[in-house]
């Protein structure tokens, strides 16, 4: 066996088999690029679902956690350490909020929106204990926690995992008319993606996301935006919600903030929402790091700058219409997205999107497929012209010769 054969057989034999990756094993990579134990170079054009927007191995980030590695890693929240008020100011002001409670994963980052809205609700708006409604919409990904499989409608992600955890109604993503006749008066939330990732990167009909804001505010319902993968810059603007002009009442946000170095997420909203909290009802021992706020500070200046929103916009509009050119050539059935964020669907007589990924990698470019049909396209931001058009003549190459 070769080095890449034998790393796979280790891996198959002693790790569980949670996941079904690509039959690569990537050993280093810088920027877009992506090399494997063999030697071979490959274009990433998933970026970590997101985790990666500012690429590789970027300079600052590596510089600010090796900076921060030298003085302090941890401290746990039983102390304050001296990055943890520049964090939260830094990213409260990005969201245009007034406080923050950091996390580590986007998981736990919506179990801790979920609890937030419930204990708002509770104390806030009144709701009688125990029967807070929190509605999600069909197709949502919003992690893999017991709770949130509760509220999936994906059987790979729900099955085999009950009893599950009561307080959800599922509407259809997109339609308004069934959200607005699913709020009632025990109603404290509405969690959506602004785009759905893992349906296949869903983007909802004109004037949703505007229509969800004004109905949960004159209902008295928080809006709770899940922007794990579509915020910090991926879509073209700081928050996928922006497009349509939207603030919610809570950022949920992940992935992109620790920029690949480190896990960081966190829930973001003004103070009479992240205020219903005291001391001990809620918390986490790496949550808000010494390192975590170090990595998630050059982050948050970076994207002040707004370069990457900026190339994420124009390379988007380049990558959307050169995809839209194999729509009708019967290989691709549709194309969705915003930004440097793509799903293609996949014509079956090519087989199926995870076949589409395997000769992809062959090519050297890497994909994901998800749901059978799909794959998903989404390069590092930090991606040249030339190097994306390099991936897509190999998408057209594997998919129409």
């Amino acid at each position: 066996m070769n080095a890449t054969e034998r790393s796979i057989a280790a891996a198959e034999a002693h790790g569980a088999h949670n996941y079904h990756p690509l039959p690569v094993v990537v050993a280093t990579a810088e920027g877009a690029w992506m090399t494997d134990v063999e030697g071979r170079r490959y274009l990433d054009m998933l970026a970590g679902y997101s985790a990666l927007n500012f690429g590789h191995g970027n300079r600052r980030l590596l510089d600010a956690a090796k900076a921060q590695l030298e003085r302090v890693t941890l401290t746990s929240r039983a102390f304050h350490h001296d990055r943890y008020a520049e964090f939260c100011t830094e990213l409260a002001a990005l969201c245009g909020k007034d406080m923050v409670l950091p996390m580590n994963t986007g998981a736990e980052a919506i179990e801790t929106a979920v609890k937030t809205a419930r204990k708002w609700g509770y104390r806030v708006k009144g709701v009688p204990d125990g029967r807070a409604k929190i509605i999600v919409a069909e197709n949502n990904f919003h992690g893999r926690t017991t709770t949130i499989v509760s509220f999936s409608t994906d059987p790979e992600a729900r099955a085999d995992y009950g009893p599950y955890t009561p307080g959800f109604e599922i509407v259809p993503y997109g339609d308004l008319a069934a959200l607005e006749a699913a709020v009632d008066e025990n109603t404290v939330a509405v969690l959506l993606e602004p785009i759905q990732g893992e349906a296949g990167v869903l983007v909802p009909p004109p004037g949703y996301l505007s229509g969800v804001r004004r109905l949960t505010a004159e209902r008295n319902v928080l809006f709770i935006a899940d922007e794990i993968q579509s915020a910090l810059g991926r879509t073209g603007r700081t928050f996928a919600c922006e497009h349509e002009d939207v603030v919610p009442d809570v950022y949920v946000l992940g992935k992109a903030l620790g920029g690949g170095v480190v896990p960081v997420s966190a829930v973001v909203a003004d103070r009479d929402v992240l205020g219903v909290f005291r001391p001990g009802e809620h918390g986490s021992t790496f949550g808000g790091n010494p390192l975590a706020c170090a990595v998630a500070l050059e982050v948050i200046a970076i994207l002040k700058t707004g370069e990457y929103q900026e190339r994420a916009t124009r390379l988007g509009e380049h990558l959307h219409h050169e995809l839209g050119l194999l729509v009708g050539t019967g290989a691709v059935e549709a194309v969705r997205g915003r930004g440097l964020w793509a799903g293609v669907d996949i014509s079956p007589s090519l087989g199926t999107a995870r076949e589409v990924s395997e000769r992809l990698m062959e090519q050297g470019v890497l994909v994901k497929d998800t749901h059978g049909s799909t794959i998903r396209i989404a390069p590092p931001l930090v991606i040249s012209k030339e190097d994306l058009d390099w991936g897509l003549e190999q998408l057209r190459a594997v998919l129409v010769g």
